[in-house]
């Protein structure tokens, strides 16, 4: 396992990417790399206090969100993993076992390898939940990926939390 999971029972939601890139691998954090939009996108949509960054990874489950990998054996780019590396009856196991209110997927391919689809999926929350856990496809923070980047999809996702989260005591 090249990164911890990080899975507490009762989430309200799990992030989920394919496999960790080289630069968070060699830095032993999810999402470690400078290009890369996921901490600062949490940072904007409201989930994670201002100033998180990947070094605080393993403090999410204190927010009430997690972090895993369909490819915990793996690194690097899509194109680099091979289908033996994904583990989706280990992955489906881990979310039976936590039960989180949702799993977003950081990007379409973890989502339509997930769901054994190579049918277009929308981004956002999907129609149909798993298990009872709701569905997120996220455009991935992926430098790689900027161009195909849309906030909102993200800020779909952050409600959904916001909704879950008890609301502050006012005094």
């Amino acid at each position: 396992m090249i990164l911890p999971d990080v899975l507490a029972p009762g989430l309200h939601l799990v992030f989920c990417g394919t496999a960790p890139s080289r630069v968070s691998a060699a830095k032993g954090a999810y999402y470690a790399n400078p290009g890369n939009a996921f901490w600062p996108t949490l940072v904007r949509v409201g989930l994670v206090p201002a100033g998180w960054r990947a070094a605080d990874f393993a403090r999410m489950n204190d927010l009430g969100l997690g972090l895993t990998d369909l490819n915990k054996v793996e690194i690097g780019n899509d194109v680099d993993l091979t289908p033996d590396g994904f583990d989706i009856p280990g992955f489906q196991a881990k979310m039976r076992a936590h039960c989180p209110a949702a799993i977003a997927f950081t990007s379409k391919n973890g989502a339509r390898l997930f769901l054994g689809s190579k049918a277009p999926l929308p981004w956002g929350r999907q129609p149909a939940d798993w298990e009872g856990m709701a569905l997120f496809v996220l455009p991935s923070p992926s430098g790689q990926a900027r161009a195909s980047f849309s906030l909102g999809p993200w800020q779909e996702a952050a409600a959904f939390v916001a909704a879950r989260r008890p609301a502050p005591v006012l005094g």
